[in-house]
């Protein structure tokens, strides 16, 4: 059974840091595509940042534009980890944070799409406050 674990999260004050984990038990992890999402209360989940695996879009990390520069996604293939270092934050990223992950190599505008992915984590609280 393939599980996703976060860890990481909590809470900082704005302009603060804050980094979140992903662990995942995929036996294809090094060719899967892995992002993090993130979800308020009454909206949908949120496309972060993510990487495909092993392909010729390997070394391409895609971001939202409301975290460039502010946040950094990164991949270990040897331990089947993601991370995301968030810098300056803002209260507006307040949130759960979501690892997902999907055995395929998503292209184009597919990454954004939380319905892509089939596996999930259980989700972080990053909370930031004013």
């Amino acid at each position: 059974q393939v599980q996703l674990v976060e860890s990481g999260g909590g809470l900082v004050q704005a302009g603060g840091s804050l980094r979140v984990s992903c662990v995942a038990s995929l036996r294809t992890f090094s060719f899967a595509t892995m992002a993090w999402f993130r979800q308020t209360p009454g909206k949908e989940r949120e496309f972060v940042a993510g990487s495909v695996g092993v392909s010729r879009w390997s070394a391409t990390i895609y971001y939202a534009d409301f975290v460039k520069g502010r946040f950094s996604f990164s991949r270990d293939n040897a331990k089947n980890t993601v991370a995301l270092q968030m810098n300056s934050l803002k209260p507006e990223d307040t949130a759960v944070y979501y690892c997902a992950a999907v055995e395929a190599v998503l292209t184009g505008n597919r990454w954004t799409r939380s319905l892509e992915y089939n596996y999930w984590g259980q989700g972080t609280q990053v909370t930031v406050s004013s």
